[in-house]
């Protein structure tokens, strides 16, 4: 975790929501991605995505069979979609996200019995430090 965190503040460097994602395969990160979607004008540039993206290619495979995906926040529905797409393992997030999120709250996309994966879910990593971060980035564009 302490990588996607380090993935989040770089995209709030860069005036992003700080949001990081990894991909870790047999204990190696594969892909480490932060959101981007303002920068490449892309509403499909969240970490998770990114990150998913480029762990397929260094993989040489878009199912991700085995491998973990560590992210600072709980996956929107077009993430949580993503990883079970992409047959991630084990998904382990930092903040919940009452508001956007899919896996915890709002339509808890892995307990539909349409979904055809279900990763493990882990939430809670270091959760004050994730939330601290986009509550922290939130309170300074209020103040713009």
């Amino acid at each position: 975790m302490e990588r996607a965190l380090a993935e989040a503040r770089l995209a709030a460097a860069h005036g992003e929501v700080p949001v990081g994602a990894v991909v870790v395969a047999d204990g190696e990160v594969v892909a480490a991605a932060g959101n981007r979607t303002l920068s490449l004008n892309d509403p499909t540039a969240h970490a998770e995505i990114l990150a998913l993206r480029a762990a397929g290619r260094v993989l040489g495979t878009a199912q991700l069979v085995g491998c973990d995906l560590h992210v600072t926040l709980e996956p929107c529905a077009m993430c949580a979609g993503a990883i079970a797409m992409a047959r991630i393992r084990r998904l382990y997030f930092g903040a919940s996200d009452e508001k956007g999120g899919a896996v915890e709250a709002g339509p808890r996309l892995f307990g539909q019995p349409t979904i055809h994966h279900r990763p493990e879910i882990y939430g809670g990593f270091c959760e004050q430090e994730c939330a601290g971060l986009l509550r922290d980035f939130f309170a300074a564009r209020r103040e713009i």
